[in-house]
């Protein structure tokens, strides 16, 4: 007989799952806590959990997942007939300093680099610049492995991915990362060999590592596909011939969008102002934006009341390819949200009811995931958590950073939980919610006022304020290192065979033998073995070789041991004893 087929959402309630099987509640409560998990009827539980929990109960029932149709859902543009070619939007990826963000005051005349903690890119940001007439829109993506999610976000906004290999330095495993995020994008790849006004430099060297990666040079010599282009940063050498390229790639790549359209894209980087309110930057894919639309993203909503370019500049209207940034949301929208307008505030009141309606079905951040279950039902040893709150600057890097943190692995030992996490200053709130000694409230960016200092203080809260990703997630790795339980290192010193028992007492043996294996010394331990079976365990407090104390005593020679035991201890000639050390080792993270 074919099993019962019911489908259910991401996550769903413990009492209506029991429903759905004609089953009592009480038989769900019971196999969840059977499995280390206190539920209730109402607490959620994740679709993988579901699932276990059915097979667990032996159910002749398959589960199938219910698609979720949520308003944030991509959708895939048709274009109409009367599309008009748009500005290519190009992303620039690279290895750490290998001089990207150089790369890119070059073609803008800015500095960004220098308001960078630690010479690092910490968000992601769009510009818009001008070669013979036409805009071209890039995309400044974060270089630090941290940002792996946030990069590659980042690659699928874009048509063209300019790769930066410094010259000197050769193809390193964030270049590789970046070609294959470009790929997986199916974004056109041209090549920036930097740092050309190195003597160091080698682009022969590089070219020959990139056609390693299946990146190989339209150079004659190599007869491949990818445009390279020779440049330098420092000098500007080259970087009008690579602002060619990328638009003569963007020709052959017809790029298009419709702007008799409502207008829609994707939200890249939000933050709170003081006396702005939300501030949101947006990157529009299709139609025309102005001041006073409608707009909703994610699960908020606003109008636009000021609309600016990537520079600060007033615009009347955004058209497709267009970094800008808006006031006007209610809320923060989430980075990587799709944006849309709608006619009236009204409308988007109702489309965010629905949408947070939807979010809330199918949140398991709250609930009983499936992991979770494994973790409980494959414990042996009950884990420790270490529990973090996140503040950060921008919501771009608050993802990155709570992205960061999530991936960092103790093989179930160490639980890392965001038990909160935001925009802005660290607040009193903040403090009150990490008011327990193992939760540490970390800051990206952001500020903590002295009153706010003195409530952490009070309540031993601790808080690190850090301004570059990669010494958060360096601390965050060693405090839960400090958590995780040392390893006990044994190490094996010698042997020898019991010859002779001199004297019993109730803590102390006196004997005699042959030291067979190594070397016998004074204040280590040692295993009593008879006929391969341990049966006690005791410390060697005296050696003497001819009646004279000794430190050590080596392999073939006799010697005297005094053996302090911690009951009575019955040697008999023949057995034997394994010395060795034993210490405490501070595991480490992998």
């Amino acid at each position: 007989m074919a099993e019962k087929v019911i489908t259910i959402a991401d996550s769903i309630t413990v009492g209506e799952l029991a429903e759905k099987l004609n089953l009592p509640v009480t038989n769900l409560i019971g196999e969840l806590f059977k499995n280390g998990i206190v539920s209730t009827i109402n607490q959620r539980i994740d679709f993988e959990t579901a699932s276990i929990i059915v097979e667990e109960l032996g159910i002749d029932v398959e589960l199938q997942k219910k698609e979720a149709t949520t308003l944030s859902q991509r959708k895939v543009h048709q274009l109409s007939q009367s599309a008009v070619t748009r500005p290519p939007i190009v992303a620039v990826m690279g290895h750490v300093d290998h001089g990207k963000t150089s790369l890119l005051d070059s073609i803008l005349q800015t500095k960004v680099v220098d308001g960078e903690a630690g010479g690092i890119t910490q968000h992601i940001s769009a510009y818009q610049t001008v070669r013979k007439g036409r805009s071209i829109t890039f995309l400044d993506t974060p270089g630090h492995e941290a940002f792996a999610a946030l990069r590659q976000h980042g690659a699928t906004l874009t048509d063209i991915v300019i790769i930066v290999v410094a010259a000197d330095d050769g193809v390193k495993p964030q270049t590789v990362e970046a070609i294959r995020f470009a790929k997986l994008a199916n974004s056109k790849i041209v090549v920036a060999i930097n740092k050309m006004d190195k003597e160091a430099a080698n682009p022969g060297l590089v070219k020959g590592q990139l056609a390693e990666q299946g990146i190989i040079s339209d150079d004659p010599v190599w007869g491949g596909d990818v445009a390279m282009v020779e440049v330098s940063a420092k000098t500007g050498l080259n970087v009008d011939k690579l602002l060619d390229m990328v638009l003569l790639v963007a020709d052959l790549e017809d790029l298009r969008a419709d702007i008799d359209t409502p207008a829609e894209g994707l939200v890249i980087e939000s933050h709170m102002e003081v006396g702005r309110g939300p501030v949101v930057g947006l990157l529009v894919e299709q139609g025309m934006l102005r001041p006073g639309h409608f707009l909703i993203a994610g699960t908020t909503y606003g109008k636009v009341r000021t609309l600016l370019d990537f520079a600060g500049k007033t615009l009347k209207q955004a058209g497709p390819s267009t970094p800008v940034i808006v006031t006007g949301f209610k809320e923060l929208p989430q980075f990587g949200d799709n944006f849309g307008i709608v006619k009236s505030e009204k409308e988007a009141r109702n489309h965010v009811a629905v949408a947070k309606i939807e979010q809330e079905k199918n949140a398991a951040s709250t609930n009983i995931t499936g992991a979770d279950l494994l973790k409980m039902m494959s414990q042996q040893t009950e884990s420790q958590d270490l529990n973090v709150i996140v503040k950060a600057d921008v919501q771009g890097s608050l993802t990155s950073v709570v992205n960061s943190l999530k991936i960092i692995d103790t093989q179930g030992e160490i639980a890392l939980r965001i038990i909160g996490s935001g925009v802005g200053n660290i607040t009193e709130n903040d403090i009150r919610l990490a008011a327990d000694k193992k939760t540490i409230v970390y800051g990206f960016n952001v500020d903590i006022s002295p009153a706010v200092k003195q409530l952490a203080a009070r309540d031993n809260v601790q808080v690190r304020l850090f301004k570059v990703i990669y010494r958060l997630l360096d601390d965050a790795r060693l405090s839960m290192e400090a958590l995780l339980a040392p390893d006990v290192v044994e190490t094996e010193i010698g042997a020898m065979t019991i010859k002779g028992i001199f004297r019993t007492s109730n803590d102390e043996v006196i004997a005699g033998g042959e030291v067979t294996k190594g070397k016998i010394t004074a204040g280590v331990i040692a295993r009593v073995l008879r006929k391969k079976e341990q049966i006690a365990e005791v410390k060697i407090i005296v050696v003497k070789r001819q009646q004279q104390e000794a430190k050590e005593v080596f392999e073939g020679e006799m010697c005297g041991v005094s053996l302090k035991t911690t009951k009575k201890l019955l040697l008999e000639e023949g057995d034997k004893l394994e010395l060795f050390t034993r210490e405490l080792v501070k595991r480490m993270l992998k």
